[in-house]
């Protein structure tokens, strides 16, 4: 019987491997020990491609553990490098959907705040205006619809601050359905949070090829309630020039 693993693979060739990974699941290791993601794709390449010897996997960027979708792994240094680059230049179209409980002020808008993060209790707060030590975080949102006295959320960071999303909405009076560390009244079973990395796109560092990647929501019926809100907007403007 084969093992069930916490991710499935959405793309993958000799430079990238692309899944989407359950919620729960560290994408690098910690000090909690925890069997991490990185871990078991590399496992994954060993067993595929009859890989002897160490397999050389990493992660491109970083998704929380209590969060669900696409992370992105290099599968040579030059793959890693060429991705990390596209991160840094804002060249990588990321879109996220976020499950809230109160109805934004505005259906659509643009989140601007300066955030400090508390390395010790792992937790970030956004401040409106720029302080001391702060880093700029910069996203756009549009509300899809309601569905279960929930409101779904589609989220385009235009930066990659750690825990961005979850403390910018939070700020904002939508803290993230289960997300307790930022607002919201209760976590929920397993400790994930609603918050899905749903699409990718960017031109293939090594191919020049575009790519749109889709994530597949996690098994949960909650979440799955809110598929019919799915319009599938890949913005062509963008195809060409991301942000």
């Amino acid at each position: 019987m084969k093992k069930r693993v916490p991710y499935s693979v959405v793309y993958e060739d000799n430079h990238l491997l692309i899944v989407n990974k359950e919620p729960g699941v560290l994408v690098q290791s910690d000090r909690t020990g925890d069997i991490s993601l990185t871990e078991l794709l590399k496992e994954y390449i060993k067993e595929h491609y009859n890989k002897p010897g160490d397999v050389f996997l990493n992660p491109v960027h970083r998704l929380d553990r209590p969060v669900s979708g696409l992370v992105v792994f290099g599968r040579t240094s030059k793959a890693v490098e060429r991705m990390t680059e596209l991160f840094r230049k804002r060249q990588i179209q990321k879109t996220y959907w976020a499950v809230v409980r109160q109805h934004p002020a505005e259906k659509k808008g643009k989140l601007v705040h300066y955030l400090i993060k508390d390395e010790a209790k792992n937790q970030v707060t956004a401040y409106d205006t720029e302080v001391p030590g702060s880093q700029r975080a910069e996203l756009s949102y549009r509300l899809l619809g309601k569905i279960n006295e929930h409101y779904l959320l589609e989220v385009e960071p235009l930066t990659g601050r750690p825990h961005q999303i979850r403390v910018q909405l939070a700020a904002m009076g939508c803290p993230i359905r289960g997300d307790a560390k930022y607002g919201y009244d209760r976590e929920v079973p397993d400790k994930k949070i609603y918050l899905h990395a749903r699409r990718l796109y960017f031109i293939h560092p090594v191919k020049k090829e575009p790519l749109i990647l889709r994530a597949g929501l996690p098994v949960d019926p909650f979440w799955e309630e809110f598929l019919e809100l799915d319009n599938e907007e890949f913005k062509d403007k963008n195809l060409d020039f991301i942000f």
